[in-house]
């Protein structure tokens, strides 16, 4: 595969979405129920529930992938919208910490920003009660089209309904610049619209990558295997689609070869909030540093398992030389599947 630019060395990106201030409530095992193979977390009316940990994270799709590539030596920057309250504050002081640009971030005086109350049976299932809050008023108005020309790669993240009217500005981003990159991971409303609306086709025209899980790309697309959304994703333009599938590891293609990964075996699990975000963003960044597509595939799988072993979705993100470490010494066979 051909490098983006080789001659890079700390790529400019853009993450776009939603930043969220995260609650996470421990309440153990005994809240976990499993009836026909599906699991519940069954909280009985009147009673009383005893929390075993209770901690304060970031979070959110944009502010999680603009950490994780800034911890992977990215020049990070951050769109999205925060209120100007305590959670608003901590986001930006994250940032900061983190070392992400936070100027393109809008911040809206007396609004609340989005956050979560995460509830988790210590096993890495987990319900989560969530507030958009001013993630809603990302819009066309409030959107830095400058900044995000200037960028070598944007990743959009899941977006609120609302704020889908920004697809149009950056599409017309790319076609100016053909030589950035877009990582896609579509969010609910785009799903639901499907990929033939109009807006959505152009933009699956400019994407580098496009991220998702089966359900999704199976509702996406209409289509009833992975295999056959795979197909419909790369003939509307994307030119490499990862589709994850839980346990069962995840699955990407560029048109030429399909390329299957598991996931690590054994790996502790203890908590999944964000597996996504760090699985796009370590493959995000193998892309920018040239590599192929079996190694774009362990890149996400090694970020994500970090991801997975450490409460929150930021906390387990694996920096630059973590990532090159862990790359040589891990064993995670990528298969080519005959199709």
């Amino acid at each position: 595969m051909t490098p983006l630019k080789t001659n890079i060395k700390r790529p400019k990106t853009l993450s776009i979405g939603g930043a969220t201030y995260d609650l996470f409530v421990r309440t153990g095992k005994s809240v976990l129920h499993e009836d026909h193979g599906a699991k519940t977390l069954t909280l009985p009316l009147g009673q009383k529930i005893r929390v075993e940990q209770v901690i304060e994270t970031c979070g959110g799709g944009a502010a999680n992938t603009s950490v994780g590539l800034a911890r992977l030596g990215c020049e990070a920057h951050f769109c999205g919208v925060l209120g100007s309250d305590q959670w608003g504050e901590r986001q930006l002081r994250n940032f900061e910490r983190e070392g992400v640009d936070a100027r393109s971030a809008t911040i809206v005086e007396g609004e609340t920003s989005s956050f979560s109350i995460i509830l988790s049976a210590g096993s890495g299932e987990r319900v989560i009660l969530y507030d958009p809050g001013t993630n809603a008023h990302l819009h066309d108005a409030n959107f830095d089209r400058e900044a995000a020309a200037g960028m070598d790669w944007i990743y959009l993240n899941h977006i609120h309904e609302r704020s889908c009217v920004i697809e149009d500005d950056i599409a017309a981003i790319l076609s100016k610049h053909p030589e950035m990159g877009l990582t896609w991971n579509p969010g609910g409303s785009q799903l639901k619209h499907g990929i033939r609306e109009k807006t959505i086709k152009a933009l699956l025209h400019k994407t580098r990558l496009f991220l998702c899980n089966k359900e999704e790309a199976l509702q996406f697309t209409g289509k009833k295997t992975t295999e056959e959304a795979i197909d419909s994703l790369l003939t509307h333009g994307v030119r490499i689609v990862c589709i994850s599938d839980g346990q069962r590891g995840s699955t990407a293609s560029d048109g030429e070869a399909t390329w299957h990964c598991p996931v690590i075996a054994g790996a502790t699990i203890v908590d999944t909030t964000g597996a996504g975000d760090g699985f796009g963003t370590g493959a995000t960044w193998a892309l920018l540093q040239g590599l192929d597509l079996p190694t774009m595939l362990r890149a996400g799988t090694i970020n994500a398992t970090g991801v997975i072993g450490a409460m929150g979705a930021e906390d387990g993100l694996l920096t630059d030389t973590d990532m090159r470490q862990q790359l040589k010494t891990i064993s995670l066979p990528v298969t080519e599947i005959v199709r």
